[in-house]
């Protein structure tokens, strides 16, 4: 194996790590074909092509990250994050099981499937930044940035395989079984919990329990000038431009008036290019302030181009350009914001990101589906676009007041400057976590 390859998937050389990635994929790929299949459910068995219907479901599945956020962290600061993960992941499995049987038996209902994308962000919402931070643990520091990329690769290498499957699926059997296949896959990441070398973990010192601490997360957050405008962005890019569910099922259904299976080659279309960042951010040491503002504006640049696109092969081409810009932007974010945090606030601070990333969207989606329904498809990509665009300029301003940002014209060109300095700025005014 060259050194670059080498170094990209090296994580990989820890047993531990090895074990949960297998268990982890098997699951990924269960969870894709049930999204793609839940979306399709509901456009287009429960509604009349409804996507503010869509949105809905999407706003209940994401919105506990939100509503729940000052336990979810303070969950994953406090417990055992090995055990935390075997509860959350057998109710996820068990929801997923329970909405595939009313399916199966043409039982389900639009509300049912509210009421189970609800209980089913809940779990989610105190699982997501419990798995987030428990990478820490089975790799350590060192191979941090690593691993949360090589997880970001298992988890776009199964957005490429899911949304097919799913697609053949509901076209030979129904919807049902694919809820069901999801609700079995989660015997693979529950098996790889309970074979994990325990005493092989890299157990960081657990964060005591003081009045107030369910609040200290965001306080941290505020003191610092760097994760502070992360957030921003996230909450920009999150919450109008990761709709992607209801901007690639209203473009085939509606514009170019696609069949189950060419929807979810779309949805595995994008993972090609969130696959390719991901990959490209596992060979990268350190992740970098500037990347974020890269990310964003690709973001924004991919979604308005996928808006003017003519056919459905050159809507494809422009989702493999959203898919490596919003991969590498995501990606950057936990990096940057777990390599930065005390290991005690860990929980809280990614807590804090997972729900302004993805707890947003009970925001952003009924209104970017509101806008598909009344304006069209091609006008919700441009409230995405706009998205990323704002954050790109969130990131400018951070780096031009805090790291030295300078633009010059030299011979005609522009050239930028920045103090690239700790990886951070501001990591060493962090107040210290009690």
């Amino acid at each position: 194996m060259s050194g670059p390859v080498k170094g990209a998937f090296r994580s990989l050389g820890n047993p531990n790590y090895r074990i949960w990635a297998g268990g982890a994929l098997v699951s990924n790929v269960g969870t894709w074909v049930q999204r793609t299949a839940q979306d399709w459910l509901v456009l287009t068995q429960l509604t009349q092509h409804n996507a503010t219907a869509v949105g809905i479901v999407m706003g209940l599945q994401f919105g506990p990250q939100l509503l729940l956020l000052p336990w979810t962290g303070f969950a994953a600061d406090h417990f055992d994050r090995r055990k935390l993960l075997i509860a959350t992941q057998a109710t996820m499995g068990a929801l997923a099981l329970g909405l595939g049987l009313l399916t199966v038996t043409g039982h389900v209902q639009l509300w049912h499937v509210y009421v189970f994308a609800f209980l089913h962000g809940s779990a989610a919402a105190f699982d997501a930044p419990a798995r987030q931070t428990f990478v820490s643990e089975l790799v350590g520091e060192n191979d941090l940035s690593n691993a949360v990329a090589l997880n970001s690769t298992s988890f776009n290498a199964a957005r490429m395989v899911g949304p097919a499957i799913a697609g053949i699926l509901i076209a030979s059997t129904g919807t049902g079984w694919a809820f069901l296949i999801n609700g079995a896959s989660f015997m693979a990441v529950l098996g790889s919990l309970s074979l994990l070398r325990v005493d092989d973990l890299h157990r960081s010192r657990r964060a005591v329990r003081t009045p107030g601490s369910l609040l200290e997360g965001f306080r941290y957050v505020w003191k610092r000038p760097d994760l502070r405008a992360i957030v921003f962005m996230l909450f920009l890019i999150g919450t109008f431009g990761l709709n992607f569910p209801i901007f690639i099922s209203t473009m085939s259904v509606t514009v170019f008036h696609a069949g189950a299976s060419q929807y979810g080659l779309l949805t595995s279309i994008m993972a090609v290019g969130t696959v390719a960042g991901a990959l490209l951010a596992a060979g990268r040491e350190k992740p970098r302030f500037t990347l974020l503002l890269g990310g964003a504006a690709f973001f924004g640049f991919g979604l308005a181009l996928a808006a003017v696109m003519p056919n459905y092969a050159l809507f494809g081409a422009a989702l493999v350009i959203i898919g490596i810009s919003a991969l590498t932007f995501t990606n950057a974010t936990n990096s940057l914001m777990q390599l930065s945090t005390e290991p005690v606030m860990r929980g809280r601070v990614m807590a804090i990101r997972l729900a302004i990333a993805l707890g947003c969207t009970p925001i952003g989606a009924p209104i970017v589906g509101w806008v598909a329904d009344t304006f069209g498809p091609r006008w919700a990509l441009g409230i995405g676009a706009a998205g990323g665009f704002a954050a790109a300029i969130v990131a400018i301003q951070y780096l031009a007041r805090y790291r030295g940002l300078r633009m010059r014209a030299d011979a005609g060109r522009l050239r930028f400057s920045i103090d690239e300095g700790e990886l951070m700025a501001g990591s060493q005014q962090a107040p210290t976590a009690r």
